[in-house]
Formats: C-alpha cells, structure tokens, sequence
C-alpha cells in the first residue's frame, strides 16, 4: 500500500492535457481559462456622471447658471461647457468637455432654464475614464472561470474566451450483481449507485462524463466497455478491482495493455484503488462500496480532473474545524470519516462508518480526515475536513 499523497502524485503524473477550445461568452462560465484575456479600451472609457444632476465647470452656494443641455447614458452632450453654464446630467452619462464635477439634483433648485446653487458637497461624483481598470487590464489564465469573471470579461468587450477542452470521461460499473436504477433486481442483485454518483460529480466539475453500460464478470464483457471507451481522456471503473476470483478489472486491462502506476492505498474506506495509463488514456479503478467510491472520487478523482484541465495539481481543499464530540485513537490508515456540520461550525462525526452506508453519507456534508495514528482527540480540538 502507498500513502494518500504518493497516490496523488502519482495521479498527476497521469493528467494529460484534453486541448483547448473557443468557446462564446455566455457559455464561459465554469469553464478554465486557458489564455490570458486582454482589455483593449478603458472602463469607463470615458469620464461619466456618478449621480443624477448638474456637469459644471465649478459651483459655489448661490451660483446661477444657465442650463445649454443634457447629457444621458448613450447619449452625450455634443458641445462644450462655459463658465456659468450647466449640462442636466444623468448617471453614467458622458461628462460634458471642459466640466469638473456634478452637482446632484438634491441641491439646486430649477427655474425654467436656469438653476441656483443651494450646496456644494465635497465629492465630485464624476467617474474618471479607466477608474475600474485601464486598457491592457488582464484576467491571467489558468482560472476556473465564475459570474464574477464573466462580468468582468464581458465589460472588457472579451466576446469569447479560449479554455480547456471538457475532458470526456468514461464510467464503467462493473459486477454481475448490478442493475441499472430503475430497473429489475433479481434475488441476488443490487441497483448500481456509485456511477450516478460520479457522473453528477464530474459533470458538475467540468467534465463530459459518458455512462457506459455496465460490464459484467467476464473478460469479453469488460473488452467490449473498455473499447466503448477507447475515445476517452479518463477511464473509471467501479468495482471488480480487488484480488478476488470474480474481479477481473485489473487482468482485462492488463490484457489490453494497461501500464500500472499502483494498486492500493494506505486509507479508508478506499484501499482497493488501482490507477495506471491505457494507451492515451488514464485509467482509475475505484472500490465497489459505494461510500468508498465517492470518497475517492472526492479524494482523487476531482483533484485528477482539476489537473487535467490546466488547474494547479493540488489534493482536495480542506479547512479546519472544531470537534463537537471526542474521537477516538485512528488506526495505521488515514481515515476519511462521514460527518455533520451545525449552526455553530461545529462537526460531529457519524457513529457508522461503514462503506456501504449510503443513508449516512447523504446526511454527511464533510469528510473529517484522520492522518494514520492519529491520537484520540477531545471534543473542542479543531480537526482538518473536506467539505462535501
């Protein structure tokens, strides 16, 4: 068995970069950026009113001026302004040429085509040209893209981005014990879980992942899937990857030429792991029991793909938080536990642990990690988890 972070690296050596591709705006979201985008113009690109009221050159209390126009958002003022003259002005409009500030409506009074001054405040409410960025402003690539870049893009007038390809990932649950949900278990059988599961995962992660049909306990049934999958960047079995008599995975990939990088991994749940290249593709066999396939998936899977598309090689995000009960002593492997977090940032760590506890991974929305021999610990001390 190798340690969680020799597998990692392992994994990484393993992430081949899927290509990049131009995609529009609208659909940028999500997406990692893979060349730097630029800014070719200014925001604003021009000195603009901050507030509704008057562009003046300069204003006292008392001042009379003469209103000569108006200025309005996409419709500026043509002309020049003079002392003792006023633009009526809208927010986001053009300052007029020759103004310094804008007197806000609040504080003047009107009379026909004049107004008089009441108060002058200190700021001038006037958005300088370029006071958001200026031109050759850059949003550095790599980048997982979000709203907040995309509103950011579209108003440096960027009309499409260059980002990674989505990688086309390949699911294969395997067992003669599997039905498709939905369908008809017989009195030996159980529905396929793990695959939805990872499918949603990386879907939601950037992937395009393919669920292939499941493959039953035989040689020829797992040669078709893994020819269905030929065309892929990453292939994931589920199950079958143990040294059992009916698990075949790991000899029907070597048949087909599979270049190991490990075989188990000093955790749990999730020893069975198994991980190497086939052809161009990766290939990860995760366990069986569905709680150790979607740890993994969560532990490697997705730190797997966020390599591949051009992110920072890095083992999932974890943060510290406090023990709302004691632990007891860890055993020789790091411990990947199902828990709960309250109110109050509190996690409580779920009594069952077992790897085939679906229930109690629902209600979980973090794994409390555990480092091999890890000493008991009291309620109150802060441990490290992966929100989930």
């Amino acid at each position: 068995m190798i340690p969680v972070s020799e597998a990692l690296d392992a994994l990484f050596a393993l992430a081949r970069d899927p290509g990049t591709e131009d995609v529009p705006l609208v659909r940028a979201a999500g997406r990692v950026l893979r060349a730097d985008a630029v800014s070719a113009w200014a925001q604003p690109p021009f000195a603009a009113s901050a507030m509704d009221g008057y562009a003046v050159i300069e204003a006292r209390p008392g001042d009379r001026m003469k209103v000569v126009g108006e200025s309005a958002a996409g419709h500026g003022f043509s002309g020049t302004i003079a002392p003792g003259e006023a633009v009526r002005i809208f927010t986001g409009a053009p300052l007029p040429d020759g103004a310094t500030r804008v007197v806000i409506q609040e504080d003047v009074d009107r009379d026909g085509d004049s107004i008089v001054i009441r108060e002058v405040e200190g700021a001038t409410n006037v958005r300088t040209a370029g006071a958001d960025f200026p031109a050759g402003h850059t949003l550095c690539a790599p980048r997982l893209l979000n709203p907040r870049d995309v509103a950011l893009l579209a108003a440096m007038n960027v009309g499409s981005v260059r980002v990674t390809r989505r990688p086309e990932i390949a699911l294969i649950a395997t067992g003669d014990e599997l039905v498709a949900p939905g369908g008809n278990p017989g009195p030996d059988q159980i529905v396929a879980s793990n695959t939805y599961a990872l499918h949603a995962m990386l879907e939601a992660a950037g992937a395009r992942p393919r669920m292939l049909p499941i493959a039953r306990d035989t040689m020829g049934s797992l040669e078709t899937a893994f020819a269905l999958a030929a065309d892929c960047d990453l292939v994931i079995t589920v199950g079958g990857a143990s040294v059992g008599d009916h698990d075949l995975v790991a000899r029907a990939a070597q048949a087909l030429g599979l270049e190991r990088a490990f075989y188990k991994v000093a955790m749990r749940p999730g020893k069975p792991l198994m991980a190497g290249r086939l052809g161009e593709a990766a290939l990860v066999g995760l366990p069986g029991n569905p709680v150790s396939a979607i740890v993994c998936g969560h532990v490697f899977v997705l730190p797997l793909l966020g390599a591949m598309l051009g992110l920072p090689a890095r083992p999932a995000h974890r943060i510290g938080a406090r023990l709302a009960a004691p632990l007891p002593e860890n055993g020789p492997r790091e411990h990947y536990m199902r828990g709960h977090r309250d109110e109050s940032g509190g996690v409580t760590v779920y009594d069952r642990q077992d790897s085939s506890l679906l229930s109690v991974l629902n209600s979980a929305d973090c794994l409390v990690v555990r480092s091999p021999r890890d000493p008991a610990r009291a309620a109150g001390e802060t441990v490290e988890i992966i929100p989930i």
